[in-house]
């Protein structure tokens, strides 16, 4: 028998007998060799002996593999022939679904061929008898041994791999069942959809989206950044496919999701990124809601374009509100802003001077410090922009207010799509 063919056409015929002889011999105790090799190997792997069940899997590898391999050996079948045993392939799942790794799993074959070594073959003269017949016999059973143990091992990490993802597969769905039932408002067992998420759904909650047009992004390493900035340091994220991320941050009091709260979160974002955060709010309901906002400023992102990399629900609150109906918002921004309702420069610079009087209350100074512009600049474009309306700026000013707003957010949604010429 060669160390991988087990048919033994390269060993002398007295070896060949041997070899076999002592494979029936040990055999004929391999309940009390197994029992050895669990010893052996607990005492160097005490994760094969985490609970009863796991020991009892691992004592069945020992004894189910032992009596493969040497009666393999026994009958000269090729070592290719070998499969791993079922209790082998279980204990491989066991492991796995307790979170050991793979390298734990696999040091348990290597300690038990280390014990085969070591305790069986250190014995073999007492069923060999004759030094160099008894050498043949060892270098044999040894090549055989590694030669079993070689092509087990892959069996049954194969096997470790596949539980695993089949066990993430399932806390995967588990995990977009919970967060799905609890988005549309179902009601749900909350302790065990805590477990489920390990997401604490009492206090704060704080929703966010994180999306990309690329498929080359790392969307977890930019939700977990804005979940740290929001103050939880292992926020609750769900892949929404391949180019959004979904995101929650449990705190225990209402984080800052302001435009200057989270202007140092926009330095984290990479450049195909873009972030949309919901208002904070309590518990389950909490939960859906700022995430709802979440996608809603989302919506509202993509409709404009905008270019910032962070976006707080709290900024677009009142665009989304007014935009649900796009149609109604084109008609409503043309009716306000009238001749002002254009695409091109001049018109935009004069529509960000009026909306930066307005936000000031009138104060041309205040203005023209938020546009980095002379108060004159200011004051030349808003009247020109006045001219374009038709109108003055004191009429219907919420009115106005709401279309200028409608605008900057949108831009070319809500804006007549032939380019301003003046």
């Amino acid at each position: 028998m060669g160390a991988s063919t087990g048919e033994g056409a390269d060993l002398p015929e007295t070896v060949m007998v041997e070899l076999r002889r002592t494979a029936t011999e040990l055999l004929g105790n391999v309940t009390s060799h197994a029992d050895d090799m669990l010893a052996y190997i607990v005492e160097r792997v005490p994760e094969a002996s985490a609970d009863e069940e796991l020991r009892g899997l691992t004592l069945g590898s020992c004894s189910s593999n032992l009596e493969a391999a040497l009666s393999m050996v026994r009958h000269g079948i090729d070592v290719s022939a070998a499969a791993a045993p079922v209790t082998a392939l279980e204990h491989a799942r066991a492991m796995a679904a307790r979170g050991y790794s793979v390298d734990v799993m696999l040091r348990f074959y290597r300690m038990g061929h280390a014990y085969f070594t070591e305790r069986i073959l250190a014995g073999i003269t007492e069923f060999v008898s004759g030094a160099g017949l008894a050498v043949e016999v060892l270098d044999s059973l040894q090549r055989y041994a590694f030669a079993y143990i070689d092509r087990i091992s892959g069996e049954v990490a194969t096997e470790y791999v596949a539980e695993l993802d089949r066990i993430q597969t399932r806390a995967r769905a588990a995990r977009t069942d919970a967060v799905r039932a609890l988005i549309a408002g179902e009601r749900v067992d909350l302790r065990r959809a805590e477990r489920t998420l390990s997401h604490r759904l009492t206090g704060w909650q704080t929703g966010f989206v994180c999306f990309t047009d690329r498929d080359d992004v790392d969307l977890a390493r930019v939700g977990a950044a804005v979940g740290a900035h929001l103050g939880s340091s292992h926020p609750l994220l769900v892949p929404d496919g391949a180019r959004a991320l979904w995101g929650w941050a449990s705190t225990p009091g209402a984080p800052g999701v302001t435009v200057s709260d989270l202007r140092s979160l926009a330095g984290q974002v990479p450049e195909p990124v873009r972030v949309t955060v919901g208002m904070p709010a309590q518990g389950a309901a909490g939960f859906r809601d700022s995430h709802v906002q979440a996608q809603r400023g989302r919506r509202i992102v993509e409709l404009g374009g905008r270019s910032a990399s962070v976006t707080s629900y709290a900024e677009i609150a009142l665009v989304d509100t007014m935009s649900g109906d796009l149609d109604l918002a084109r008609s409503f921004v043309a009716a306000e802003l009238g001749g002002l309702a254009v695409v091109g420069q001049r018109a935009d610079e004069e529509r960000r001077a009026l909306l930066a009087v307005l936000d000031a209350q009138g104060g041309l100074a205040a203005a023209a410090e938020a546009l980095g512009v002379h108060r004159n600049t200011v004051l030349q474009r808003m009247r020109r922009a006045e001219e374009r309306r038709g109108r003055p700026a004191n009429e219907r000013v919420a009115e106005l207010h709401a279309a200028l707003y409608l605008a900057q957010v949108l831009g070319r949604t809500v804006l007549a799509p032939v380019p301003d010429q003046s």
